[in-house]
């Protein structure tokens, strides 16, 4: 009897999207098991591929909509707009807006940065397509102001001591005294899908630990934590700062918290409930994932690992293919057997310009059991 396999792996950073990664998955199969039932569900976090995923899950539509990015430029962004049985939904990476993709060489500014441009989005949602939820996955940023951007893009006024309102950066903070939420516009539910448990401030915080990517330096770092710390005071925000997630996307886990009054969740258990995981897991005899990476960081359950436990509680077993394993990830137990293209040999620079062949290579000469 022809077997049924789920495959479900997330990107393969740099090389493949993650429903590329899933096709390539099911031609290596295909090759073996010609018969074989596919059922292919890419997955995503919050970061990259997470609006792809989300839009083709249901069945929503790209938005144009004018932002700007994080240095302030002018931009046209995009988001997905599904309509549910609750009414219609807005799906948005703060990438899109604020990422360090839209960064060229020496532009990154953490001190500068701004997600204002989330903000604009999240408006233009409210205001042109009166949305009744906001999906927002965040990941990716080249921001470290603490969800101030978008807070002001939302009505939020931040004032200095003479009363004039202030665009907010880490540069300006310390010039604000007040923050006036009176002003904001009305918003939807808001969730926002995050896949770290950070902290706002402190060794383990957005600055600490996220900004060096983002160009900070030990001279500009200390100056980062106390715009963060001093947003947190002048709003009010302390329960806010110590939430788990606070720091992701530099800060703003803690701005949607504290100034939209938003839910931060698992991006990996919103899209299981959303693509209606469990189900499909119990349907098939085998489930595939992977992604570029799978090493002790994802341990932590992250996607494709998260999708092996949740597979495993089901007792169907799990095969991951990726492009680099560690010993840790290799020992952990999660997966049934674990396949890496980076052990064929071949230098790097082949493994990624060549990936999806190599990949359905790797399938058909390691079938899944």
């Amino acid at each position: 009897m022809p077997r049924r396999y789920l495959i479900a792996p997330d990107k393969f950073k740099g090389s493949l999207s993650a429903p590329d990664a899933a096709a390539a998955i099911a031609a290596g199969i295909s090759q073996g098991e010609p018969d074989a039932t596919l059922d292919l569900c890419p997955i995503a976090d919050g970061g990259e591929g997470f609006m792809d995923t989300l839009a083709a899950a249901l069945h929503g539509r790209w938005i144009s909509c004018p932002a700007v990015d994080a240095l302030g430029r002018e931009i046209t962004s995009r988001y997905v707009l599904a309509v549910t049985d609750d009414g219609p939904i807005a799906v948005m990476e703060m990438a899109e807006t604020a990422g360090l993709w839209r960064l060229g060489p020496g532009e990154r500014d953490p001190l500068a940065a701004t997600t204002f441009g989330v903000g604009m989005q999240m408006a233009h949602a409210v205001s042109e397509h009166a949305v009744t939820r906001i999906i927002l996955g965040i990941g990716g940023s080249a921001t470290n102001d603490g969800g101030s951007g978008m807070a002001a893009a939302l009505g939020v006024d931040f004032l200095t001591a003479s009363g004039g309102k202030v665009r907010p950066t880490p540069s300006n903070l310390d010039d604000v005294c007040e923050v006036d939420m009176t002003r904001r516009i009305r918003l939807p539910e808001v969730i926002a899908a995050c896949d770290v448990e950070n902290p706002l401030l402190g060794p383990q915080g957005a600055t600490a630990i996220f900004s060096a990517q983002k160009g900070s330096t030990s001279e500009t770092r200390p100056q980062l934590e106390t715009a963060l710390a001093h947003l947190v005071t002048i709003s009010d925000g302390e329960e806010a700062a110590l939430t788990p997630g606070a720091g992701a996307a530099g800060g703003l886990g803690f701005g949607l918290l504290h100034f939209a009054g938003a839910e931060l969740i698992s991006g990996f258990d919103l899209l299981a409930g959303l693509l209606h995981l469990e189900e499909r897991i119990r349907q098939a005899d085998v489930v595939i994932t992977g992604e570029g990476s799978i090493d002790h960081q994802s341990l932590s359950g992250k996607g494709p690992v998260a999708l092996a436990r949740l597979a495993g509680s089901h007792g169907v077993p799990v095969i991951g293919y990726c492009g680099i394993a560690d010993d840790a990830a290799r020992g952990s137990g999660v997966f049934h057997s674990l396949h890496a293209l980076a052990d064929g040999g071949l230098p790097f620079e082949t493994l990624i310009s060549q990936a999806g062949p190599l990949l359905t290579e790797l399938v058909a000469g390691n079938p899944p059991l």
